[in-house]
This record gives structure tokens, sequence and C-alpha cells, in this order.
């Protein structure tokens, strides 16, 4: 029940969220106006961000977990009342057909290596099941690359990522995203399971990081973006945030938050400020004004892709390395009525969240090799040959909001 649900939630949010960043877009042409409108844009969902987290516990703690998918009936009322009494129709001066196999390839291949990398969690690597998904999934990937040069109607025209600039940007929210959620999702279970912080309280704890991601956000786009634009910031971003998971490996079972969490999640949420704005500025500037959709779609599936690879590929990782060190520990000492003792089991799942911190650094580390290697020098500047930009304005940003 809960995946179907989610897959349907899936498929209805791949068209809000795309299609609300190209309404802003289209809709407000004049600069000023622009820079408002993506100002209120970015504010409320960094706002929202920091609201979910929060929320999420209260509900968690006080009501039911199933609360957290009660209460998105509520927003998803106002946002449909809001959409029907402001949002006017437009008829559309084209119809584009849809490229079904190239969305049947292209879904089925991330399917499969979602799927891959989460079964060797319950099985191992070595089985059909794991690496013959993991084939599959690069094989329909690879399908779909060649289908999309004689697509008549391509679901993903090579124009848009084959730029440097965008394609770098891509990968960076790709990148960015898979080391990201992998955060959320260990950083919760060391808080709530090892710590013993209530939900409400491990929502509070994550709440300065997601005020640095806002902050660095804000001064990588206004500040330094028209001065050196994205090159070096996305690759500082991605360093300082693998040095910010460096330090994170050192949590124990009875680490201060203050120094053991705290500190190097503020550093991580600056480094990943850099990373997101600047990349979403990057992916969706310079494309011709019937791309705008697909360039906002190619962020957010990237973003999303990064994070179902990642959750998956770093929470197979970490409950191995967990399953490895106790097996490895066990003695007549660490037993308690013939299973291992509970701090034997603690020191276990903090080796494994540590692992995954490790894992994420690496990624965070090869973001930073793939930025510098793709995104040009300079400030963003419009080429002979593309479209008009539909860039988003100086000022804005995309803040991440963490998976409830």
């Amino acid at each position: 029940m809960l995946v179907a649900a989610r897959a349907c939630q899936g498929a209805f949010g791949a068209l809000l969220a795309p299609s609300a960043l190209s309404l802003l877009t289209t809709t407000f042409s004049d600069p000023k106006e622009r820079g408002k409108a993506f100002g209120v844009y970015g504010a409320i969902a960094g706002a929202g961000g920091a609201v979910g987290l929060v929320l999420g516990g209260l509900l968690t703690e006080y009501l039911s977990w199933r609360w957290c998918l009660y209460v998105n009936l509520f927003f998803a009322a106002i946002a449909a009342a809001g959409a029907v009494t402001l949002l006017h129709r437009q008829p559309p001066t084209a119809h584009p057909r849809l490229d079904l196999p190239g969305v049947v390839l292209v879904s089925g291949g991330m399917f499969c290596i979602v799927y891959g990398f989460a079964n060797a969690a319950t099985h191992s690597w070595h089985t059909p099941s794991t690496w013959g998904f993991l084939i599959a999934g690069v094989v329909l990937l690879a399908a779909f690359a060649w289908w999309e040069t004689r697509a008549p109607a391509p679901l993903l025209p090579l124009r848009v990522v084959l730029d440097r600039n965008r394609g770098g940007a891509y990968l960076s929210i790709l990148i960015s995203g898979s080391g990201m959620f992998g955060l959320f999702l260990f950083l919760t279970y060391y808080l709530q399971v090892t710590l013993h912080y209530s939900p409400v309280v491990t929502g509070v704890a994550f709440l300065p990081m997601i005020g640095c991601v806002m902050i660095s956000a804000n001064v990588a786009t206004i500040v330094l973006m028209p001065r050196f634009g994205p090159k070096p910031l996305v690759t500082a971003g991605m360093l300082i945030a693998a040095a910010g998971m460096v330090w994170l490996t050192r949590i124990g079972l009875h680490s201060s938050y203050v120094t053991a969490v705290l500190l190097p999640t503020m550093i991580i949420g600056l480094g990943l400020g850099q990373v997101i704005a600047p990349s979403i500025n990057t992916g969706t500037f310079g494309v011709r004004p019937s791309d705008a959709g697909v360039a906002s779609a190619s962020v957010n599936t990237g973003q999303q892709l990064g994070g179902s690879i990642g959750t998956a590929l770093l929470n197979t990782i970490a409950a191995s390395a967990a399953a490895s060190y106790i097996a490895s520990h066990v003695s007549p000492a660490t037993l308690v009525h013939g299973r291992p003792s509970p701090v034997l089991l603690g020191n276990g799942l903090v080796h494994g969240y540590t692992t995954a911190f490790w894992w994420s650094a690496a990624i965070f580390a090869c973001g930073a090799v793939v930025a510098g290697a793709l995104l040009r020098r300079g400030p963003l500047t419009q080429r002979r040959g593309e479209g008009q930009p539909a860039a988003l304005p100086e000022g804005a940003e995309q803040a991440v909001a963490p998976p409830l």
C-alpha cells in the first residue's frame, strides 16, 4: 500500500514541481517582478523545509507517523484552491507528442538501478537479483540515450544536456542529492536510535543546517555568481560538504550534539548552499523558451534520482558494515543471554552510519571533480545560437527540503 501510494505521489509530484518553476519563469517577464517572484519562491521553499522537519516531529510524537501523510491533504487543498482561483487557463500554442518509448526506457532504467542497490541490502551484491537489475538499468539508460537521438519528439532533447554548463549542473544536482539524502536518513537514525532524541527534538536539531543552506544559497546567488560564475562555487561547495561529512564520521555512542553533530552539519549546509542554488541557476540558463519545462524537469529529476540512488546505495553499505562489525566483535563478553549486548549493537549501528558518511564524503569529492571538469570558467553569458535565457534571476534559490 505504501509503495503504491508513493508511486502515485511521485507521478503527480513530477507534474507539479517542474510546472511551478516553469510557470514562474514564463509568467514574470519584467526583471524586477521576476526577482520578487523567485525570491518569494525560494523563501517559501526554505521555510517549508524547516517547518516540515519540526511539524513531522510533532505529528509523529504526539499523534502518529501516519499524520505525516494525512497533513499533506491539508496543504494540497490550499494549493488546489489557490490554483483554481488564481491561475487562468492558457490555451497551448502547440500540441507536442509524448515520447512514450523514451518514458518507458528511462523510467525502467532508473527503477532497475535503484532496485538493484536496494536489493543488495537484503541479499548480497553477488546475487542475480542485484547485479541483474543493475546491468538492466545501465542497458535501458543507454538505450534511452540512443533513442533520444532519433525520436521525432524526444523526451529530453540532447541540446539541453549536451551544453557543458547545463550538463555539469545536472550532474552536480544528482551527485549532491546522492550524498545529501543519505545524510538526512542516517543522521535521523543516529539522533533517535543512538542518542534517544524525540522526533520533535530531532527535527529542531536539523534547523541550523537548513538555515546555513538558505544563507549560503543567497550569498552564492546574489553576491558570488555574478562575479565568479558557477564553476568555483559548485566545486568549493562540494569540497566543503565533503569536509563536513568527514567531520561527522567522529560520532560515537555518547557524543555531544554541539561538537559531533551541530558544527559539521552547519559546514555541510554551507557547502550545499553553494552547490544547489548555482547549479539550478546554471541548469535553467540559456535554454529556449520551449525547453524551459525540460530544463526545470531535469533539475528536479536529477535531485530526486540522486536521492533515490544515494539512499538505496548508502543504506546497503551501512547495513553491511554494521552486520560485519557486530559479527567480528562477538565474544562471550559481549553476549547477553546468548545475544549481542546493546552496547555492541549500538557500536555496530554507529559504525554503519560512519561508513555511510565516509562514502558520502567520497561522493561529494567526486562531485567536485565533475564540477571542476565540466563547468566553464567565468559568469554565465548568453552564447550565439541559443534562445532567450530561461534563467533564474539573481537572488533566486531553491532550498532543499529533506523528505519526511
